[in-house]
């Protein structure tokens, strides 16, 4: 057994990267996770935490460094959670989320895994300032005497205060600096989770790169904010881009962010987008990815996996504001999208009718149920896109997924992890023709992937 205690110093060689981007090192058989470390490296290492499978460790000292470490251009890496390979040079990353998908796969082991094709990861030129959407947490901070915005810490409800973040579109971090001034200035209240006192919780503001167009939604316990006229007079003259203020409430204790009810305090309730040549009116709480300019290349992936030649019929399954089923709409017979949240879908058809597209239909609701229902309405789809949530396919999905197979169907996933594990499944009546993953989130460790099916 492995004596190893809290504040120990162990020298590790690191061996590789792990899911969450930590170097992986072992220590008489045991397995050794050190963030901020990379594969090559001799390291100095403090124990912090020790259980009978593993241990973690803090990074002391670096004895031999990788070739391909960097040093970090953002000055709040050491403190955000944001971002996790900042430290490790651009090219290295894309071999990494290559790698991250094979050892989700070794780990699941679905059925012929070895042979499956996984494709270099597509990168971006510039991978700085991409992130169209910043969520940002507001709290009043006792010492200084101010409103500030900014990430916790990663695994603590500790605030870091953030007035430049690199991955941020310029535009989207220069609207929130300029409110959280404003903020200040009319001292609104801001809630504080400990003494259950105040009204804001968070702020988010999203932009439509190709249209300019900014939307700001004040996330509060309640709906009556002094000074909020006020507010709303001075973000109009001092932030032309802003074309949208909502107002979303969520007065529950949760890890989720918006509540149900949104208002619009100003402006339009949507802004507008453009993906490839397919335009799309966004509303506060619906999904959108966050990398517009790596999403036009994951859709046209999901295009061509599709392989379409304009006779098919496509069930675009967690459709959103028909972001993918809009984009291939012109190469297909018919698109039949799905969601549980029903802005989404009124989006959806919005975003269709403004197309001028006529061989869409889209309705609220689960796979498990609409797929009998058109099925039994004498609906036949040749192909399926999904792309679902980090937690992976839902199990009903699944199983209606299994039970009415298409000669193709394309996974887009946002978590290799949940990818390998639903493939397990899936691989029974499916043929994994090839994965290619997207680097949508430069310098995290996160990965989109496109896996393209096909019916045995």
């Amino acid at each position: 057994m492995v004596l190893l205690q809290p504040k120990q110093k162990i020298q590790l060689t690191i061996k590789k990267l792990g899911i969450n981007g930590e170097g992986i090192g072992y220590y008489r058989k045991l397995i050794i996770f050190v963030p901020k470390a990379l594969p090559e490296e001799e390291v100095l290492v403090e124990i912090v935490q020790v259980t009978p499978k593993y241990a973690e460790g803090k990074l002391r000292k670096i004895i031999k460094k990788s070739p391909q470490r960097i040093t970090p251009a953002c000055k709040f890496y050491d403190e955000c959670g944001g971002c996790q390979l900042q430290h490790l040079a651009y090219p290295a990353q894309l071999d990494f989320k290559r790698d991250l998908l094979r050892q989700a796969l070794n780990k699941f082991k679905p059925a012929n895994y070895q042979s499956f094709e996984l494709r270099p990861t597509i990168g971006m030129d510039e991978p700085w300032h991409y992130r169209n959407k910043a969520q940002f947490q507001l709290r009043f901070n006792q010492k200084s005497k101010r409103i500030e915005a900014g990430l916790y810490r990663e695994n603590s409800h500790q605030l870091v205060a953030i007035d430049d973040c690199l991955v941020q579109e310029k535009t989207t971090q220069k609207v929130l600096n300029t409110i959280v001034r404003l903020l200040n200035r009319y001292q609104i209240p801001i809630y504080d989770e400990r003494k259950k006192t105040g009204l804001l919780k968070t702020l988010m503001v999203r932009i439509g790169v190709k249209t300019g167009q900014v939307q700001v939604v004040l996330i509060s316990v309640k709906e009556q904010i002094p000074q909020l006229a006020s507010l709303i007079r001075l973000i109009n003259q001092q932030l032309p881009e802003v074309t949208s203020i909502m107002l979303n409430l969520q007065p529950k204790k949760t890890s989720l962010v918006m509540g149900d009810e949104t208002k619009l305090l100003w402006g339009k309730a949507t802004i507008d987008e453009q993906i490839n040549e397919v335009h799309f009116h966004l509303s506060a709480r619906a999904f959108f990815q966050l990398n517009p300019q790596q999403t036009e290349i994951l859709y046209q992936q999901a295009i061509d996996a599709l392989d379409l030649t304009g006779q098919e019929k496509v069930v675009d399954a967690y459709c959103g504001v028909g972001t993918i089923g809009l984009s291939l709409a012109k190469y297909a017979k018919e698109v039949r999208g799905m969601d549980i949240i029903p802005s989404a879908i009124e989006d959806a058809k919005e975003n269709a009718k403004k197309l001028g597209l006529t061989n869409t239909h889209y309705e609220v609701g689960t796979a498990e149920k609409l797929l009998p229902k058109w099925l039994a309405e004498g609906f036949r789809p040749d192909a399926i896109v999904v792309d679902p949530p980090r937690t992976g396919l839902d199990p009903k999905l699944l199983k209606a997924l299994l039970a009415y197979p298409t000669k193709t169907l394309v996974y887009v996933s946002c978590n290799v992890s949940t990818l390998a594990q639903n493939l397990v499944e899936l691989s029974k009546i499916y043929r994994v023709e090839y994965l290619q993953s997207v680097d949508m989130f430069p310098h995290t460790a996160r990965c989109e992937v496109v896996c393209k099916l096909t019916l045995k």
